[in-house]
């Protein structure tokens, strides 16, 4: 189990500040979600944790700086799903996820019983199994995505960074993926982080909801208290409804407008 904590993160592109001064701690087996309308800084985040930007600020895990960590063991420390991942069309499903276990493969870069053992148990718990033998350029986009996810998993890394994991797939796959996470987070701690625009399953399963607006935190929190209308109208420009079910799930259904 890991902390990861962010110490005024601050992430520009050129001219352009994508996060200014972000501060948080996520807890030990805790799940933060970040939302936000297309350019709040979600993605900058996320990306700027998995080592992929140039940012100012600290990023700690465990109360020690990731800059600091060998990139070997950052992949130890962080497994990363980003959003529209580039795969090599003629590597199968099961040696892409695979790739997952590099970072404990040694020096001869040859697998051991356990690398095979867990990537064909990630693959049977995400209904991948059929997908091992295929080539990644015969799969529709929902496949690879969840091969994508499947390669995290198999990272076997204590924080896990997922950038709007399930966009390309269906609503039953959707459920599989996050619930497969979800129960790895309460069987083995996992540290979760994630940016979603679907509302209802952000606050369906992340247990803190953080509002971003042009690079600042307007709003966090549970998903009742950041899931409301009002706060959603003035940032998303949009116009919803909010329901509370008796379970506590918190339901956003948009709204037509009224000409």
């Amino acid at each position: 189990m890991s902390s990861l904590a962010f110490r005024r993160l601050t992430v520009r592109y050129g001219k352009r500040t994508a996060i200014t001064s972000f501060d948080d701690l996520v807890r030990p087996g805790e799940w933060l979600c970040l939302i936000g309308p297309n350019g709040a800084g979600k993605s900058s985040i996320l990306r700027a944790a998995a080592g992929l930007v140039v940012h100012s600020g600290e990023i700690e895990v465990d109360g020690a700086p990731l800059s600091i960590r060998s990139a070997r063991r950052r992949a130890e420390l962080v497994a990363y799903v980003p959003q529209s991942p580039e795969l090599p069309a003629d590597m199968t499903g099961a040696e892409y996820v695979l790739l997952g276990r590099t970072p404990y493969i040694g020096y001869f870069g040859v697998e051991t019983d356990h690398d095979r053992s867990m990537v064909a148990n990630v693959l049977e718990r995400l209904d991948l199994a059929d997908l091992a033998r295929r080539h990644l350029g015969t799969m529709s986009g929902g496949e690879r995505q969840r091969l994508v996810i499947a390669r995290a998993l198999a990272q076997e890394a204590p924080i896990m960074l997922l950038d709007e994991p399930t966009s390309a797939l269906d609503i039953g796959h959707q459920q599989q993926a996050l619930e497969l996470v979800d129960r790895l987070r309460h069987e083995h701690g996992l540290t979760v982080v994630s940016a979603m625009h679907d509302l209802t399953l952000a606050g369906l399963y992340a247990d803190r909801l953080t509002l971003l607006h042009e690079g600042h935190v307007v709003s966090t929190g549970s998903a009742a208290h950041v899931l409301r209308a009002e706060t959603l109208s003035e940032f998303y420009g949009v116009n919803v409804m909010v329901h509370h079910d008796d379970d506590g799930t918190v339901v956003v259904v948009p709204k037509r407008a009224i000409s």
